[in-house]
């Protein structure tokens, strides 16, 4: 599935023909994007029974993990702090300021979490992958794994995706604490808001469908910034260049994934 081969077409004839052109080869891009992430997680299974692979996975998810948690607490707090403070301002319009907890604890759970965290992954771990893979990539490291009868997909990409299916849930609901506490804080200095009312109401209005979707949400999250990712980085031509347009492409293909799948999660889980 990894090809590195350049591609020669003719130049389109007209410009319906170039937007057919592009449509088809977006087409093409998303079916082996799709067989490469199956490839990898696929072979989750069978790197559990090597040590040399299992080390790699606890490296990585120590990279994408505990790497992550200094940007990841400030973003979490934060953005709690400030969901809590522009939901308790139209809250006080109406004297009803105590729900600040619930608004806070909901939104974290079911979106802000796993969305602010995949982002955050995505800019920092996925961009590293894509750079690391398609430095790799362009000194034809890969193809020197293929010709040692060594799969690139299995040996660079398994225990990424490994790490980030366990690391994205984890800093998702780690997220989602530091938020809630964020808007905690708010609510007690800025809204007049005890901290035993904001808990008890967040923790009445919450349910545990919403923590199970927004933990399901950060897995698929997850997944598909490394496919992405790694996708990016063994397509990646023309050298250092080609690599600074990999991690580009790389980020901002996570982004809009990120965005459109969430919709499409949350519609699947909460009926109108």
């Amino acid at each position: 599935m990894i090809t590195r081969e350049p591609v020669y077409t003719d130049a389109p004839a007209t410009a319906w023909e170039g937007l057919w052109r592009m449509v088809l080869m977006g087409l093409a891009d998303v079916g082996r994007l799709g067989v490469l992430t199956m490839q990898a997680l696929a072979g989750i299974p069978a790197m559990l029974f090597s040590r040399r692979q299992r080390r790699e996975w606890v490296r990585q998810m120590y990279q994408m993990g505990i790497k992550s948690l200094p940007i990841i607490s400030v973003v979490g707090m934060f953005t709690g702090m400030i969901l809590g403070l522009q939901v308790g301002l139209e809250l006080r319009r109406f004297n009803q300021e105590i729900y600040i907890g619930p608004a806070v604890m909901v939104s974290m759970l079911r979106e802000m979490g796993p969305f602010m965290s995949a982002l955050i992954l995505a800019a920092c771990v996925g961009s590293s992958m894509a750079a690391q893979i398609g430095t790799m990539t362009v000194n034809d490291e890969i193809a020197a794994l293929e010709i040692m009868s060594i799969d690139p997909v299995r040996f660079l990409m398994t225990p990424r995706m490994a790490a980030m299916v366990v690391m994205t849930p984890l800093l998702s609901f780690y997220t989602c604490v530091l938020g809630v506490i964020g808007g905690g804080i708010v609510g007690l200095t800025q809204l007049n808001v005890a901290w035993d009312k904001y808990m008890t109401m967040a923790m009445d209005f919450a349910r545990m469908r919403d923590l199970y979707v927004g933990l399901f949400k950060a897995m698929v999250f997850g997944i598909i910034i490394t496919g992405v990712s790694c996708y990016e980085g063994f397509t990646t031509r023309q050298g250092a260049v080609g690599v600074g347009q990999a991690t580009r492409r790389s980020v901002i293909t996570s982004f809009l994934l990120v965005l459109v799948v969430g919709y499409i999660i949350t519609r699947m889980f909460y009926d109108l």
